[in-house]
Parts: C-alpha cells; sequence; structure tokens
C-alpha cells in the first residue's frame, strides 16, 4: 500500500496541530512524519500513518 501524498497535506501533529514533515528510510520510502516543533517522529505503517503520542518517538 503506498502512501497518498495529499493526505500528508490535510495531517497536523496530534499534540501541538502542527505542521509535519515527511522523512524518508535509505530506500527513499516514507517512513515517518516528523513534528519539528514538538521534536516527535509519527511512524508509517503499510503506508498508513500511526498518529498516536504513545506509538511516537523522539527526535533527537
Amino acid at each position: 500500500m503506498t502512501l497518498d501524498h495529499r493526505l500528508i497535506d490535510l495531517l497536523v501533529c496530534p499534540v501541538c496541530k502542527g505542521p509535519l514533515e515527511m522523512l524518508r528510510d535509505d530506500a527513499s520510502q516514507p517512513a515517518e512524519l516528523a513534528c519539528r516543533a514538538d521534536r516527535l517522529a509519527f511512524p508509517i505503517r503499510d503506508g498508513l500513518p500511526v498518529m498516536l503520542e504513545g506509538e511516537a518517538r523522539n527526535l533527537e
């Protein structure tokens, strides 16, 4: 399943409602959506963003 990039434009951070930036893996595939303000990265699994604070990892 591929991620619909139009969806990304509609999503905001569930914590602060700020913009998200797509992070890609080594194969240039969408891997995470990052909120720079909260320093959180939300995973993309099977083409679907998991927008749960408990599933996010901290950005360094």
